[in-house]
């Protein structure tokens, strides 16, 4: 009779091998457009509804025409994707088009996927490779905080001066002290509290000192500390948000040290333009511009136009760029070049406030721009690009004029639309791979690793036999499911440090059988059936495989957290390796196993 507490040994019940089938199924389709890589290619739209080209042969014509072959066009309305064999013919089709776009049309230079269309209908990608296996550049850049801290303590300077005025109250000087703080005198007691109180009310952050017949307001450690972080990152989503208007989707931005911003963006071949745009501290401010009857004072300040002339300006904003949310440039009824701007409902209803109540006056708008000196030094260059008289009430959307021409507004509208730097930046180091350095960098690490692949198979095979051939099989699922699975994740870059975390991978993955089949080899020499020895082999080899294998994910996570750009790649591909090899060493591994060999009870098979 049957023990009916027997323990049915080396059987897997069906969802198991369910969930592994569909498992490495979907990762082995996440896997197949990396095979078929990316293609350079050039990406043109256009804003208007004739566009340049009226089809795809007018296109290809005109590339032909220039000795230039494309692998494939496609067209999507008003948007073409040219792919190409090569970053040589991409360049030189970059300069026939240049010549025939037409200011309203934008053209971005990508790498594209080559992979079958009924993947990327499905939203499978090829893996985003790093600088070191794309080419591009990486700039390295200096958040001048300083100036940042200087900037605040002037705007509180105004705010105090135009209180003031407001309260009507005299004999009280404001000037400033050192490098970060203000130094205020007042004749009467009245004038000492009500700065006292007025600092402390709108600015927590600040701290009154109080002396004789004077107060010293300077920032507290707390607020320092705080605005230095709140102003990298805020300059950290801001530059995220410039390299995605450039169309880069594989940029890798990140904070370095104390004041530092690292930008790496692989597969960029027009280095000029990002660092234009990624260098650039634009932003925009209208003021109220006084009539030449008026006098000047302390408050008021003076910015040239495009034509030299000077503008006296008073220094208290109407509004600024913090409350543009949009912007587009376009072509004005005189054909001129134009940016139309949206606010958000905070400034569309100071911009109406201030509009409704002066009509018929004249108010400016001011472009600002950081630029660094031949010593190093950063420089505030301001200019007034328009003045125009206010017609009517005005909300929340407008139109500017002013800005140069179409190229110029365009830059200037992709920088209003990413925002404004909170702190101007100034680029340290620019460096730049080649993409035929890169090419060489993903020859030699996959030949790398196919050597060592192959030599593990090997191994694998002859040492283990039968055995050796399901490990054989499980490594293989696992540099498949390895890749897919890098392929899948948000965010993740595959570099030549990945590639060398692959290699590894492989030993770490054989690794997983080797200790499981030499406890089976042990199981069989104390005299066990093969089906006995499978079963206690694999459950006498797993806690030694769980505690190697979480011992190395603790290192994978620590470089993973305190590294960055090369070291993350490789802890990246460290980490994912580890649990696609716990997943086909262990799981896939037993299933074919048991299926095979599970119900084997020799005593004298040869493992």
């Amino acid at each position: 009779m049957k023990n009916r507490h027997s323990r049915v040994i080396n059987r897997y019940p069906a969802w198991k091998y369910v969930v592994l089938v569909v498992t490495l199924v979907i990762l082995a389709l996440s896997a197949i457009p990396t095979w078929y890589g990316e293609q350079p290619a050039i990406q043109i739209r256009s804003t208007e509804k004739t566009g340049t080209f009226r089809s795809i042969d007018s296109l290809n014509r005109l590339l032909i025409g220039s000795s230039i072959e494309a692998r494939q066009i496609d067209q999507n309305g008003q948007q073409y994707t040219i792919i190409f064999d090569n970053e040589h013919d991409q360049s030189k089709a970059r300069d026939v088009l240049d010549d025939e776009l037409s200011e309203t049309d934008t053209i971005t230079f990508s790498y594209v996927s080559v992979a079958p269309k009924w993947l990327t209908d499905f939203g499978l990608q090829p893996i985003k490779l790093g600088l070191d296996l794309r080419g591009g550049v990486q700039f390295l850049l200096n958040v001048d905080l300083d100036t940042a801290f200087n900037e605040q303590r002037v705007a509180i300077a105004d705010e105090v001066r135009a209180m003031l005025v407001g309260e009507r109250i005299r004999g009280v000087r404001v000037e400033t002290l050192g490098t970060d703080s203000l130094e205020i005198r007042a004749q009467t007691a009245e004038g000492m509290q009500s700065v006292r109180e007025f600092v402390r009310t709108n600015y927590q952050g600040w701290d009154v000192e109080n002396h004789s017949r004077r107060l010293v307001v300077k920032p507290s450690e707390q607020f320092r500390s705080e605005f230095r972080s709140n102003t990298i990152a805020q300059n950290l989503k801001i530059m995220r948000d410039r390299i995605e208007e450039l169309g880069i989707t594989e940029a890798l931005v990140q904070r370095q040290g104390e004041n530092s911003i690292r930008i790496e963006l692989p597969g960029v071949q027009d280095p000029a333009q990002a660092k234009n745009v990624i260098g650039a501290t634009a932003s925009l401010a209208f003021h109220q511009v006084k009539s030449p009857s008026e006098r000047v004072t302390r408050s008021d300040y003076v910015v040239e136009d495009n034509d030299g002339n000077d503008v006296v300006l008073v220094k208290r904003p109407v509004l600024t760029g913090e409350h543009i949310v949009n912007a587009r440039a376009g072509v004005g009824e005189m054909g001129m070049a134009e940016v139309n701007i949206s606010l958000d409902h905070a400034g569309g209803r100071k911009m109406s406030d201030f509009s409704g109540g002066h009509i018929g006056e004249p108010m400016a708008t001011v472009y600002r721009e950081y630029t660094t000196n031949a010593k190093g030094d950063t420089e505030l260059n301001e200019k007034v690009i328009s003045v125009a008289t206010i017609q009517s009430q005005l909300g929340s959307q407008f139109r500017i004029t002013g800005a140069g021409n179409m190229r110029d507004a365009q830059e200037l509208a992709l920088l209003l639309r990413a925002g404004s730097l909170t702190a101007p930046v100034t680029i340290v180091e620019e460096r730049t791979i080649g993409a035929s350095l890169g090419a060489e960098n993903i020859r030699n690490g996959f030949a790398s690793l196919a050597l060592g692949l192959g030599l593990t198979l090997t191994f694998m095979a002859l040492w283990y036999r039968r055995l050796g051939w399901v490990a054989n099989v499980a490594l293989i699922s696992n540099m498949i499911c390895l890749l897919g699975l890098i392929a899948l994740l948000p965010g993740a870059v595959l570099t030549l440090p990945g590639i060398a975390g692959l290699v590894l991978t492989v030993g770490m993955a054989v690794d997983t059988n080797v200790l499981i089949f030499e406890r089976i080899k042990d199981k069989m020499a104390e005299g066990r059936t093969f089906a006995q020895s499978i079963d206690q082999g694999f459950d006498s080899a797993i806690s030694t495989i769980l505690d190697a294998n979480i011992t190395t994910m603790i290192t994978a996570v620590v470089l993973y957290s305190i590294g960055n750009g090369p070291i993350q790649g490789f802890a990246l591909t460290l980490g994912l390796g580890l649990l696609t090899s716990m997943f086909t060493g262990v799981f896939a591994s037993r299933a074919i196993i048991n299926l095979v060999w599970g119900k084997d009870r020799r005593r004298d098979v040869r493992v």
